[in-house]
C-alpha cells in the first residue's frame, strides 16, 4: 500500500487528509460556511451580488406549511424540492409534471402528493442536512437544460462542478444523469462525472463509479468533445465565488439554463475530489501551480480565470 500512495503523491493526486488540513481549514473561515451551508442564504446573496439563480418558489420552514403545498405544487407542474442544507445531493426531488392524479419524478416514476408530503417532512426533520438539525424545504424552479447536453444525459439536469482556489478555476467537471442515478446528476447514486478542460471548456474522458468509461450507459453517445457553451462566463462565475463569500478553496455548481445561460445552484466548501478521476489529472500538482503564480494575477477574476485559462489545458496536464 506504501508504493501506491507514493505513486497518487508522485502524481500530483490530492487526498482528503491533505485537503481538508493545508486547504478546508487554512483558506475557509469558518465564520463564512453558514454562506454555502444553507442554500437559502446563498441565493439571497447571489441575488443581491446580481448572480443568476434558479427561481425560488417558495420556502417551507414548518411542518403545518406541509399540507397547504399541494394545490401550489399540482398548478406549477415542474419544480424542484431540496432540502436548504443538504449534502451531496441528498433529499434532492425532480418534479417533471403532473398526470393522473400523480406527480412525475425526473426518472419517469409516480409520486403520490402522500409520498411527496412525507419527504417534505423528511427534509424539515434534518434527515438530509448536514449534522442532522431541522431544515427547511426550497421549492426552485426546475432548469429548462441547454441541449448541448441532451445525447449524454438520461432525464435529468446536468450540472457542473469548477472547484476554485484563491479565486481561480483549477479543475472542472460536468455530471451526466443515468437511469441508475434516478435522473439526478449525482456521482454517488450513479450518474457520470465528464472532465472539462479548463483552457477549451471542451469535454475529456468520464469515469462511472470510479470506472472510466468514453459512452454514456444509456443513451450510448460518446462523451468527450463536446463544447461547453457560456465557459468564459462560468469559469467568472466561479473565480468571482471568492469575492463573494471569502472563502478560498470551494467548489462552484451552475447548470446552463436554455434562456438565461448559466446560472448558480449552490456553493460546496468541502468538495469531493472524485473530480481528478474525470479529469485524469491530480488537483494537488495544480494547486501547487496557483501557489506559484505572479501576485499580480490575483488582482481580479478577470485575471484569474485568464491565467486558469492559460495553464490548466489539457496539454500541460499531466495524467494520472
Amino acid at each position: 500500500m506504501l508504493h501506491v500512495f507514493r505513486e497518487l503523491t508522485a502524481a500530483g493526486v490530492l487526498n482528503m487528509n491533505r485537503r481538508n488540513a493545508e486547504y478546508i481549514m487554512r483558506y475557509n473561515p469558518r465564520s463564512a460556511f453558514p454562506l454555502v451551508d444553507n442554500k437559502v442564504l446563498t441565493k439571497s446573496l447571489a441575488e443581491k451580488l446580481g448572480v443568476p439563480t434558479p427561481q425560488t418558489h417558495c420556502v417551507v420552514e414548518h411542518q403545518g406549511d406541509v399540507s397547504k403545498l399541494r394545490d401550489k405544487l399540482t398548478a406549477l407542474g415542474r419544480f424542484v424540492v431540496k432540502p436548504a442544507r443538504g449534502a451531496g445531493g441528498s433529499g434532492i426531488v425532480i418534479i417533471t409534471g403532473f398526470a393522473g392524479n400523480h406527480f412525475v419524478k425526473s426518472s419517469g416514476l409516480g409520486c403520490s402528493w402522500d409520498e411527496l408530503a412525507f419527504h417534505f417532512s423528511d427534509v424539515l426533520s434534518g434527515i438530509f442536512s448536514l449534522g442532522g438539525v431541522p431544515d427547511a424545504a426550497i421549492v426552485e424552479a426546475l432548469v429548462e437544460p441547454n441541449p448541448v447536453f441532451a445525447e449524454v444525459s438520461y432525464r435529468g439536469v446536468p450540472d457542473i462542478r469548477i472547484v476554485v482556489y484563491r479565486g481561480v478555476p483549477v479543475m472542472s467537471m460536468v455530471r451526466l444523469p443515468t437511469l441508475a442515478s434516478d435522473g439526478k446528476a449525482n456521482l454517488h447514486r450513479g450518474a457520470i462525472g465528464a472532465g472539462i478542460d479548463i483552457g477549451t471548456g471542451l469535454t475529456l474522458k468520464a469515469v462511472r463509479r470510479a470506472k472510466v468509461i468514453t459512452h454514456h450507459p444509456d443513451t450510448r453517445r460518446p462523451v468527450a468533445g463536446i463544447a461547453v457553451p457560456d465557459w468564459e462566463k462560468m469559469l467568472l462565475m466561479a473565480a468571482a465565488a471568492l469575492e463573494m463569500t471569502g472563502l478560498g478553496y470551494l467548489g462552484v455548481d451552475l447548470v446552463i439554463d436554455c434562456r438565461r445561460g448559466p446560472v448558480l445552484l449552490e456553493l460546496n466548501a468541502r468538495p469531493g475530489l472524485a473530480i481528478q478521476l474525470a479529469n485524469g489529472v491530480g488537483l494537488w500538482r495544480r494547486l501547487n501551480q496557483v501557489e506559484q503564480a505572479p501576485l499580480e494575477v490575483f488582482a481580479t477574476p478577470e485575471l484569474r480565470v485568464a491565467w486558469a485559462r492559460k495553464t490548466f489545458t489539457v496539454q500541460s496536464a499531466a495524467a494520472i
